[in-house]
């Protein structure tokens, strides 16, 4: 087995662990600094929306043109009075993208282009793009944003519970907000690809944390009919008994967008590639990272603040300071049984195992 292999069964076995919910108000701040970043992006930077949310002009042509795409942005920047963005096509043809351009002045354009890219004026094609479209595109876009919310929070409200369904919420417009503050950040262009970007991430975010969430819910079966564990540990154990599974399907999701967005975008100049791929790479891993950082931690907040759950941290607590005061370990007492394939309380192997570090296997810490 490997080494990434034993280290994946040793934490689903609860041998191993790293204390994410002890360390949680860690995350929490990162979280709202990178968000707070992300808001100041949008507010002070603003998003630089696509042709098909702001309406314009889009100019292609099959021929090669006479000069380069650099000058022909500064040609047709100074006939339109706009910033113009100018895209090398595969068959050696320009892609003119001009906004806020209405159909006078688009006939214009294209004459200045036509003698400024030594190109027949009848060899341009010419599509126009009313800002009404544009704005019945934003608007589908945020219904459609706002159903996918409901019914996720409906969703998981009914398979798990309420507190799960909130977390889950929270970690999504979390998301959300990191991905479009980067776009805001970088001065990307938002296209109806960047909108289906962020309904596809939103998509893996909600996986990764569904899986974690489920077991949770396994491990929580008959949690107060013990005492060898409070909610957060048991929260904490499902965590890292799916934690090498989340940062393997997170990696493997990620190596074809990078492509895309690296490879496609970066080397080879296919700008259109950018639109959607941004706005996955940025999400997945911020998805992934609200998975283990924020979701499952905000879920142990909120039940840790149920009266059943206060009662059995005290019972487990006060269990511990007496098996500690007499020289004894805690861990005698008879597992909750695990139902199959769950990583429950019942594992061997301790809530605040740290990674590197073994279990204590019955002996009080300190003693040999």
């Amino acid at each position: 087995m490997s080494r990434l292999g034993n280290l994946g069964a040793r934490l689903y076995r609860g041998e191993v662990g790293y204390d994410f919910i002890r360390n949680r108000k860690i995350w929490y701040g990162v979280s709202i600094l990178i968000t707070i970043t992300a808001i100041i992006g949008v507010a002070v930077g603003g998003l630089r929306m696509g042709i098909e949310f702001q309406g314009g002009a889009v100019f292609t042509t099959d021929t090669k043109a006479k000069i380069s795409t650099a000058q022909a942005t500064d040609v047709a920047t100074e006939a339109s009075g706009h910033l113009a963005i100018v895209q090398e096509l595969g068959n050696g043809g320009l892609r003119i993208q001009i906004t806020e351009v209405d159909t006078a002045k688009a006939n214009e354009i294209k004459e200045t282009l036509s003698d400024e890219l030594g190109i027949p004026a009848d060899e341009i094609n010419a599509d126009l793009v009313g800002p009404s479209w544009g704005e019945q595109i934003a608007n589908k876009a945020w219904t459609g944003l706002a159903v996918f919310m409901v019914l996720v929070v409906i969703y998981l409200a009914i398979a798990f519970e309420w507190r799960m369904a909130v977390a889950a919420l929270i970690a999504l417009i979390h998301d959300i907000t990191i991905t479009v503050g980067v776009y805001a950040l970088v001065g990307f262009e938002v296209t109806p690809g960047t909108v289906i970007g962020l309904l596809t991430i939103l998509g893996y975010s909600l996986y990764d944390t569904v899986v974690v969430f489920d077991s949770l819910k396994e491990g929580q079966k008959d949690i107060t009919k013990q005492t060898r564990f409070t909610y957060s540990e048991i929260a904490n154990r499902s965590i890292n008994s799916t934690l090498v599974r989340s940062i393997n399907t997170t990696v493997v999701a990620l190596l074809p967008v990078a492509g895309l967005l690296f490879i496609g975008g970066g080397v080879f100049g296919a700008g259109m590639l950018n639109d959607i791929s941004l706005s996955l790479f940025v999400g997945l891993a911020a998805g992934a990272y609200s998975s283990i950082f924020i979701a499952t931690p905000l879920v142990a907040d909120l039940k840790e603040r149920d009266p059943q759950m206060k009662a059995l941290k005290k019972r487990v607590l006060a269990k511990r300071a007496a098996a500690a005061a007499k020289g004894e370990s805690p861990e005698d007492e008879t597992p909750v049984e695990p139902r199959e394939g769950a990583a429950t309380a019942g594992t061997a192997g301790t809530a605040g195992s740290t990674i590197g570090r073994p279990r204590s296997h019955g002996r009080t810490p300190g003693k040999r």
